[in-house]
């Protein structure tokens, strides 16, 4: 889709983003809808579901004007697909020599490489599917006759808000056991059920003394008298009264006795023997009460809220759980994912060739979703099929069902002709972004969404982050990340409407401090940016300058993100 069939619906529907065009028409996002006004979210989704005019391609004549026209996306009407080529609104050649050049792939593309899916085979859809569990019989897959509607493309932020609202909240929370709960929210305040620490204890290695020193070490009744006498250990609780004047060794974390007054850390001590056979322990300085003992209820006492709801439970929460006396923990569940990758380009290992790629999806997807504290499974690579894609998507019971390539047009691009056989309602079809265009997100059950990712990599990236994991972040009941804005460190150009999303890289700069520069290779088909990225800087329509202060989305491994995964899935080619 070329970005001049967007132009109009984009001002025209929401008065453009920052840097578009003065004056134009139309509410604001996120302002109160004036007299006379619908909610903006339920415009964007009447737009999105083209229940509100919109552009529709003519069937025949080159360079003539668009028109409007209202059709519903879900009633199953067909629709003439749109061209995936460069002439009819694929990607535009991306230009490694100049990244940031305003032709800079305009255009998200829609393959798992650098080729279209749309060239590299020709087959139609089928016209008949396997069993719906729904129902008793598949809807037939519908026929390519009759021009499709080209639903507006939505501002970026308005399509990230549509995700994070497209479910009112998460599923019921559940209660399990303690090591579960990792990666969850909790789903009600963490409370001390006991005192911590619930008795007196030791913060060092030492001696208890009672009183001032210097102290005798005496043996404990019943001890041998031959050799030092022995200490006080964690896990033992002792049931003698220490005596003023007298002092007993001790280790961290045991209980100190009854009539002790302070802890003397062994470094501080000197013991010396005594002519009656007796041992006296010295100290340069006085142990004043209190000293190096860590008192009962410190740090919590009974009752008291350790942590709000809404926390996500890191290992640090189950540490803290243990340690108030907690078996289980009620959270929230982590959703549940399907990744299915779509193409017969596709290989799965070794070198390129034959005019076959490599999924480069795949490998990424699954452990990207496990540090958004999503479970998910090996992706399921699919073949160019209509009907098998149908039954995958039918069949799934994940929450979300995340499928890459497919989303435009082409022969072999079937994700808008499944969802039109399931009544799927469509509430994204199309963003202003670049790297990503085409992605979009439907509302295939109450409680089931799908995601529509560009198969591009860098596209299905600004998928991924744009649709996916707000959608995911709402299910899991965890809080948006608040907001982050950095300088950049260079200029950036912008695309003339739509938002630019540009990998990133964190730089110390003498005049603005931390910024953040933009890296290379960022064309929708490219990865080596991200993988050397930070961040994905948010970059208006227009572009930016030096020190511009811009949005940055940061990346999970940016924070310290560990890769281990909870279901020990392994890339494909690994050990």
């Amino acid at each position: 889709m070329t970005d001049g069939e967007f132009d109009g619906e984009y001002d025209g529907a929401f008065g453009g983003e920052p840097g578009g065009t003065a004056g134009t028409a139309g509410p604001t996002w996120g302002e109160p809808a004036g007299e006379g006004r619908g909610d903006p979210f339920d415009e964007a989704l009447a737009l999105a579901n083209a229940a509100a005019p919109v552009r529709v391609r003519p069937e025949t004549g080159a360079g003539a004007e668009p028109t409007t026209g209202r059709v519903p996306y879900a009633t199953g009407e067909t629709a003439a697909p749109r061209s995936s080529t460069p002439g009819g609104g694929g990607d535009v050649p991306y230009t490694p020599d100049d990244p940031f050049s305003l032709d800079d792939p305009a255009a998200c593309g829609n393959s798992n490489s650098s080729t279209s899916r749309s060239s590299s085979a020709s087959r139609s859809p089928g016209h008949s599917g396997p069993a719906d569990p729904s129902g008793p019989e598949d809807p037939p897959a519908p026929t390519a006759s009759g021009p499709r509607p080209t639903p507006a493309a939505l501002p970026w932020h308005i399509a990230r808000d549509i995700a994070e609202r497209a479910v009112p909240g998460p599923p019921a929370p559940e209660t399990s056991a303690l090591g579960d709960a990792l990666g969850r929210t909790l789903a009600a305040p963490l409370t001390a059920l006991t005192d911590l620490p619930s008795f007196d204890t030791s913060a060092m290695d030492g001696w208890a003394v009672s009183g001032p020193g210097p102290w005798r070490l005496d043996h404990p009744a019943g001890v041998p008298e031959a050799g030092p006498p022995p200490g006080i250990l964690a896990g033992h609780a002792p049931t003698e009264v220490l005596h003023d004047g007298h002092a007993l060794p001790i280790a961290t974390g045991a209980r100190i006795p009854p009539g002790a007054t302070a802890v003397l850390r062994s470094e501080h001590g000197e013991v010396r023997e005594l002519s009656d056979g007796g041992r006296r322990l010295y100290a340069p300085q006085p142990a004043p009460p209190g000293q190096d003992i860590r008192p009962r209820g410190q740090e919590c006492r009974r009752g008291d809220q350790l942590l709000p709801a809404g926390v996500l439970v890191t290992p640090a929460v189950l540490g803290l759980a243990a340690a108030a006396g907690y078996d289980e923990l009620t959270a929230y569940r982590r959703p549940r994912a399907e990744v299915l990758v779509l193409g017969d380009e596709l290989l799965d290992h070794g070198l390129p060739q034959d005019g076959r790629i490599r999924d480069a999806l795949g490998p990424m997807l699954a452990p990207w979703l496990h540090a958004l504290g999503v479970e998910a499974a090996a992706p399921r690579h699919l073949a160019d099929d209509a009907d098998t894609l149908y039954a995958a998507v039918a069949e799934s019971t994940a929450d979300v069902v995340i499928t890459t390539g497919g989303t435009a047009s082409g022969p072999v691009d079937h994700v808008h002709p499944t969802l039109r056989r399931l009544g799927a309602e469509v509430l994204v079809d199309g963003v202003a972004v670049r790297p990503g265009h085409p992605m979009l997100l439907a509302r295939l059950a109450p409680h089931r969404h799908l995601v529509g990712l560009p198969g591009n990599p860098l596209a299905a990236v600004s998928g991924l982050v744009t649709l996916a994991e707000p959608l995911l972040r709402t299910l899991a009941a965890r809080p948006p990340a608040a907001p982050y804005r950095t300088p950049l460190a260079a200029p950036v150009h912008g695309h003339p409407q739509d938002t630019r999303l540009v990998p990133v890289a964190y730089r110390e700069d003498e005049r603005h401090g931390l910024t953040a520069a933009a890296l290379h290779f960022h064309g929708p088909a490219m990865l080596r940016g991200i993988a050397a990225a930070d961040a994905l800087a948010v970059v208006p329509p227009g572009g930016a300058e030096r020190g511009t202060e811009l949005e940055l989305l940061e990346l999970p491994w940016s924070a310290g993100w560990s890769p281990v995964s909870s279901t020990g899935w392994t890339a494909p080619g690994g050990a």
